[in-house]
This record gives structure tokens, sequence and C-alpha cells, in this order.
């Protein structure tokens, strides 16, 4: 009991931050998702199911499901390849190659906010850089932000842009923990680079890559710094992505049981998609 006792006050205090900022917000949340509220977000009429029933017959809320699950789709492959790449790249042992891990790594280092700002210019319909060089190449200029077709890809291109670097860094950490003789055993039996690739790198960089998908995933489903300055969900909710719908709801139209609904979806959704790739995936790492 004395152990015990010492073991709960040495917890105590991440026992309080969690009741605090996770266990009551979480338990807050699903009681409020059975309620309707005032502006305040104090609960007035038990709606009970009736909620869910509304949130899953509403179009907004589809629309904004299928918009999610279509970005997720667009930036979490997209992501690791690209990073991947860079990473076998700044593996090698080249000189001056500090200089290139410093530059592919480099966007971790940029807030959500200038992010979103730089391709906000970017994408500018007028004077936007990627607009000149369509038009120089005889091409009409696309409306990135505006265009209901190009806005969700538009997003998608700043969210990769600013989660290169961080899964870079990640990849490239777990290639440097590979052992050597792996590669040097591989050598003497007249193996070629792309086979080393294939047998060894990829299969020891598994466990790295388990964890930089499912970040990333998570990471995907919870965005909302960039859709917040680039479109605030428009053109026509094409990417009023579930995050910012829950943003919405809850502190612009004061619909605070609609938006808890929402987050208990979300993080439904979330868990299930988890649980799915450690089912799936977790039998393909190989641990060394």
């Amino acid at each position: 009991m004395k152990n015990f006792v010492k073991g709960i006050l040495f917890l105590l205090p991440s026992i309080i931050l969690f009741t605090v900022f996770l266990f009551y917000p979480m338990i807050r949340t699903i009681y409020l998702s059975f309620f309707l509220t005032d502006s305040s977000g104090a609960p007035t009429v038990f709606a009970g199911w009736e909620n869910y029933i509304n949130l899953f017959t509403s179009p907004i809320f589809l629309q904004s499901l299928q918009s999610t699950l279509l970005f997720v789709l667009y930036t979490v492959p997209v992501t690791v390849i690209i990073s991947l790449f860079l990473a076998v790249i700044a593996n090698e042992k080249l000189r001056g190659i500090g200089i290139f891990r410093t530059m592919y790594s480099s966007t971790m280092g940029i807030s959500v906010a200038a992010a979103s700002v730089f391709w906000l210019y970017l994408f500018h319909p007028s004077i936007g850089f990627l607009n000149q060089i369509i038009g120089l190449l005889g091409f009409e200029s696309i409306g990135w932000l505006t265009d209901p077709a190009w806005a969700l890809i538009a997003v998608s291109i700043t969210t990769i842009w600013m989660n290169v670097g961080f899964t870079f860094l990640i990849l490239l950490g777990g290639l440097q923990s590979i052992d050597s003789h792996l590669y040097e055993s591989a050598d003497i039996d007249g193996a070629g680079y792309f086979y080393k690739l294939r047998r060894i790198t990829i299969p020891m960089l598994s466990p790295t890559l388990f964890f930089v998908v499912t970040v990333t995933m998570i990471n995907a489903f919870q965005t909302f710094g960039q859709i917040d300055i680039l479109t605030q969900g428009g053109p026509q909710n094409e990417t009023n992505l579930i995050v910012y719908s829950i943003y919405r709801d809850a502190f612009m139209n004061y619909q605070f049981g609609s938006a808890s609904v929402q987050a208990v979806v979300l993080f439904i959704i979330i868990l299930l998609m988890t649980i799915a790739q450690f089912k799936i995936s977790e039998r393909k790492v190989h641990y060394q």
C-alpha cells in the first residue's frame, strides 16, 4: 500500500493534467453531443440520438466527410513517398549532403500560419507565381483557391509541403539506424542498389514507415490552420474538412451540440482507421 501511494503521488501531476485537459473535455463533448445548446454552450434540450441522425442526413456533413477522406488520400501517400525519396538521397555519404538535409527538413521550422500565407500568395489568381508559370506555358490561369475543382488539391499541396520536413527527418533517422553490416554483406554477394533498397532498406525501415504513416494520417484528419487561412471551408464547402466544420459550428454558429457530435464521429473514425492500420500493416513490420 505504501508503494502504491508513492506511485500515485508521482503520477498525480500527470493524472491532474490529463483529467483537466483530456478526460474532462472528452466526457463533456460526449455529453453535449446528446443535447441542443444555447449560445453559451449550456445544454437546453435533450435530443438523444437525433443529433447523430441529423448529422448523417446532412448534405453538408456528408460532403465534409467526403472532402476529409479525399484530403487524407491526397496528402498521406504523397507525403510519405516524397519524404522517403528525399531521405534515401540524403542518406548517401556525399560531400555537402548536410546542406541538403537542412533544406529538406527546413519546413519543420515554419509555422502553419506563415506557410499558409506564403502559399496564399503563390496561389493568387493574377500575381501568383504558379499562375504566371502557367501563363508563360500558354495555358489559362487556374483559380487555385476559388475553383471547387482545384481548392482541395491546392490545400493538399500546401499540407504536403508543410509535412515533408518532419516526415523526412524521421525517415532519415530510421535509415541511419539500419545496421551497415547488412549492406556490406549484400555488396560482397554482388547485390545491386535497387535490390538492396527493396530487400534491406524498406524492410528494415518498416517500423519507422509504420509510425510515419500513422502519425501523418492522424494529422491529416486534424488539419485546420491552412484551411482557415486559405479557403475558410470554401468554395462551395469543398474544403470544409471535419475539424473546420467543428470549429465553424461551435464558434461561429454556436451550435455546440452539433459540433460535439462531429467531434465524437471524428474520434471514432480516427480510432477505427488507426486500429485497422495496426491490424493490417503491423504484420509487414520487421524489427531488427
